[in-house]
């Protein structure tokens, strides 16, 4: 956790990043803008709900894939807790599905993060100011997208079997039965078309479904 430039006008950011070269880079780009000031940096997404609450930050800036707790699961969380912060997504995927997703869960923004610098801060501004901040290309795409068919927990459970995880491993983390999970896994393949669990994990991964 790092504190920079407090000011009574300065928009308060908390930056959610895993990578921790980039995550200093950003902040210190960040610190360079005179009217926003990161209060926060975490390493993964459950350090960032839990400093959501420490620190109340007006933006939250994060990625989607982190330890624990991904982006998207953390903006539907603070979402639901009735956190006053906003998300700005910003990652590496710029599939119209993960970006449906995203809004879904409650973000106001998301950028990719081969953006210029000054787009984020642009962006970070326009979120504290009640607007949306979508990247436009992948907004487009997403209007002719097909529609997420996985439900919350059949995508948790071929998350994990795209990962190499067995139905016993799987069933273990989420306190489900080897059955309920074979069962999830057998819905998800049949919606997907897929032929097997790795093939239904490959398909989702490309449309921006998991």
């Amino acid at each position: 956790m790092r504190i920079t430039k407090p000011t009574s006008t300065s928009i308060r950011v908390l930056l959610a990043e895993d990578q921790t070269m980039l995550r200093g880079a950003l902040a210190a780009l960040l610190d360079l803008e005179p009217d926003i000031q990161v209060v926060a940096q975490a390493a993964d997404g459950r350090e960032a709900q839990r400093m959501d609450r420490e620190h109340r930050p007006e933006i939250i800036v994060t990625d989607i894939e982190m330890p624990h707790i991904t982006g998207l699961e953390l903006a539907s969380l603070l979402k639901e807790s009735g956190s006053q912060a906003r998300v700005i997504i910003l990652t590496t995927f710029a599939r119209p599905g993960y970006l449906r997703r995203a809004l879904d869960a409650g973000a106001r923004g998301y950028l990719l993060k081969d953006s210029p610098a000054s787009e984020l801060a642009e962006a970070i501004r326009r979120v504290h100011a009640g607007l949306r901040a979508i990247d436009p290309v992948l907004a487009a795409d997403a209007w002719s997208a097909d529609a997420d068919p996985l439900s919350d927990r059949e995508r948790q459970v071929l998350q994990r079997a795209g990962d190499g995880r067995s139905s016993a491993e799987i069933a273990a983390e989420l306190r489900l039965s080897e059955g309920t999970v074979r069962n999830y896994l057998s819905e998800a393949i049949a919606k997907l078309g897929a032929a097997n669990r790795t093939d239904a994990a490959r398909i989702a991964r490309a449309r921006g479904w998991l």
